[in-house]
């Protein structure tokens, strides 16, 4: 990198170069689809030659950044070059602009060549990976706070679970700010729990990053390595071959089910039983067998007269449900869970309406409740 560029780009932009700062050849960025920095850092990429790169640049910022986030376009190598904003033509060598702003659809406002730098000032403390790690270190720190401090792995356990139920009822209510914070919670919890692990000698986060990174390349030969595969299901069927093959070098002794975590909701981990065992061929050929099978089962359901076989007949038409479900490409555990938010919400406005004409619930008919809910369906469109 041509450090007299970087010189002349700070010194045309009357800007002192910070303590801190990514220096980065826009062409580095050429393959990328995120930063490959944390955003709260100031950056300068050099060398933006083209449209077309600064096109993909932009891309790129805007998975980190927000659209309105300002950036400068210099040219590094003139001190008198003119410029036009994008409110006009100014006697100006750099330009101050958002990133949703950043490179016009006819291309006229803005010129690129070699010695063309992008500095992109930091987004506020905090908004990277590292800070919110430093932030959990220091809550567990001997100056830190006593309750984190005392946490363990065991005692986080709960705390893990409602999390990843409060993120999927945000998902299912489809709020958008529930979903970016209770994201941010979730990944609290493996922080937290990274951190503990780390203090223990037991491993570190950048070992657990690069884990999953490598895992994901590894189980990902059709984007990375070349391998073809026809559609979604070979994608899983090579998933699981590669996952078996990943199971006999580690020497484990387990079963192909045996992966699945038992404290799944039911209905997950039968679909997940299901999908497993049909990505190794144990499947019916057509979906004509799964619902003559889900009829064969409500048949004995109505036969059964002991409870315990009651019970058993029941488990076995919802797991006939669920086999239905991951046929037809629908996730067993959300849609009931949607359908349990349909019901929740019908029944909310019947018990509103009951409430406002005065009469409880208990002194109303079937009828009149039928009503009411029907009444609710309506309004739903």
């Amino acid at each position: 990198m041509d450090l007299g560029l970087v010189t002349s780009a700070f010194s045309t932009l009357r800007l002192a170069p910070p303590p801190r700062l990514v220096l980065l050849e826009a062409a580095d960025l050429q393959s990328a689809h995120v930063p490959p920095y944390p955003p709260d850092c100031p950056a300068l990429l050099v060398g933006v030659g083209s449209r077309e790169m600064a096109m993909h640049v932009r891309d790129v910022l805007l998975a980190a950044y927000p659209q309105a986030h300002q950036i400068l376009q210099v040219d590094a190598n003139s001190l008198t070059t003119k410029t036009k904003s994008h409110q006009g033509a100014k006697e100006r060598n750099f330009v101050t602009l958002s990133l949703s702003d950043f490179v016009v659809k006819d291309g006229s406002a803005f010129r690129f060549s070699d010695t063309t730098c992008l500095y992109i000032p930091p987004l506020d403390q905090g908004a990277s990976f590292e800070a919110l790690a430093e932030i959990v270190a220091h809550l567990r720190a001997p100056n830190g706070c006593p309750w984190d401090r005392e946490q363990t792995h065991e005692s986080l356990r709960t705390h893990l679970l409602e999390e990843t139920y409060e993120v999927l009822a945000a998902i299912d209510s489809r709020d958008l700010g529930a979903m970016r914070e209770e994201f941010g919670d979730m990944l609290l919890q493996v922080i937290l729990q990274t951190q503990i692990a780390a203090e223990a000698g037991e491993f570190v986060i950048a070992q657990v990053v690069k884990n999953i990174h490598d895992k994901l390349i590894r189980r990902h030969p059709h984007v990375f390595a070349g391998v073809e595969v026809d559609g979604v299901e070979g994608v899983l069927a090579n998933w699981e071959k590669l996952k078996q093959e990943e199971r006999v070098k580690k020497k484990e002794g387990k079963g192909l089910l045996d992966g699945v975590p038992a404290a799944l909701p039911a209905l997950s981990q039968a679909q997940e039983y299901q999908g497993r065992a049909a990505r190794v061929g144990f499947d019916w050929p057509e979906i004509g067998g799964v619902l003559d099978k889900i009829a064969e089962e409500i048949r004995e359901v109505k036969e059964s007269d002991d409870p315990g076989a009651l019970a058993e007949e029941l488990g076995d038409l919802f797991f006939a449900l669920v086999n239905l479900a991951r046929w037809k490409r629908v996730d067993a555990e959300s849609a009931l869970r949607q359908t349990n938010i349909k019901f929740k919400r019908r029944f909310a406005y019947v018990e509103n309406e009951a409430k406002t004409r005065g009469k409880p619930l208990l002194d109303m008919s079937l009828e009149e409740m039928d009503a009411l809910w029907e009444d609710a369906k309506k309004k739903e469109g």
